[in-house]
């Protein structure tokens, strides 16, 4: 099953992919939430679109993708998952997972403009595989971990790479900016995921292919994020894990790092998961 949330921002409504057909599920009276996860709500929706799918708004035509899930309570970044990207920016493979904070306000649709930060210079790419978390995980064992999985989505951990390693303190600074977690089109729930573990995931700079690497390759894996996470906090319904990103980001670029500026178009998107882009375009008030 594949879920989107669309509209403008501030009015979206929740959608779903049924027989490769998008329609609204307005009336199904809930949006892509804790409480929606919390409650079973995705066999509960499958439920209800067997009787009431004739009810649903066919949709020819989306003006735009919203956030695939409402504001979650938060976002986890796994950093350095990928030992190319390690690698690339001179860092040394991480024993243990490195887990770093994104503020819920940078979420933001698939499709969306990104906002360079004021006063940034350095506002980087990152397309990552993010898990979204289907029922409440606290100290969950590996081999339980992906019980609690409600689905996997798309998603561009942008960074502003001053922020986050030149002006002290902690990565999140510059992870957080607003419009700097674009997470969509559609959370896709694990059935319709053959392999999480051998999925592509790519993103191109202005048609040039800039980073194209394999989940095969990941460090820690999705049941170990998982299990790992939840020995440090509860994760809850709707709470995101992003499992980090391949090399190949403007940090890492030799000779000189590359970063991007107003204007630039960044396309992005992973086997099953959909695609994405988004423009860059300068901060004003």
């Amino acid at each position: 099953m594949k879920l989107f949330r669309y509209g403008k921002e501030g009015n979206e409504k929740p959608g779903a992919i049924i027989n490769d057909e998008p329609i609204g599920v307005s009336k199904f009276g809930e949006d892509y939430d804790e409480n929606f996860f919390g409650s079973n709500g995705i066999e509960r929706l499958r439920k209800w679109l067997a009787q009431h799918y004739d009810q649903c708004e066919k949709l020819s035509h989306i003006d735009r993708f919203a956030s695939a899930i409402r504001r979650p309570s938060k976002i986890i970044c796994i950093g350095l998952n990928y030992s190319d990207h390690a690698k690339e920016t001179n860092a040394k493979t991480p024993i243990e997972p490195i887990l770093f904070f994104k503020s819920t306000t940078a979420l933001c649709g698939p499709n969306d403009d990104v906002v360079i930060p004021k006063n940034s210079k350095k506002t980087d790419w990152e397309v990552e595989l993010a898990v979204v978390i289907g029922k409440k995980a606290s100290y969950v064992e590996e081999k339980n971990a992906l019980d609690h999985v409600a689905g996997y989505v798309l998603h561009n951990d942008y960074s502003e790479r001053e922020f986050q390693i030149e002006r002290s303190g902690q990565w999140v600074k510059g992870k957080s900016c607003d419009t700097f977690a674009p997470i969509g089109p559609y959370l896709v729930t694990p059935e319709e995921i053959a392999d999480i573990d051998n999925l592509r995931l790519w993103l191109t700079v202005n048609g040039k292919i800039m980073q194209d690497g394999r989940t095969s390759n990941l460090i820690f894996k999705v049941p170990y994020l998982i299990h790992y996470v939840s020995q440090f906090m509860t994760l809850l319904p709707g709470d995101v894990i992003s499992t980090g990103t391949p090399a190949g980001v403007g940090l890492g670029q030799k000779p000189e790092p590359v970063y991007l500026k107003a204007g630039d178009v960044v396309e992005l998107g992973i086997d099953g998961l959909g695609t994405s882009k988004q423009t860059l375009v300068n901060w004003k008030k």
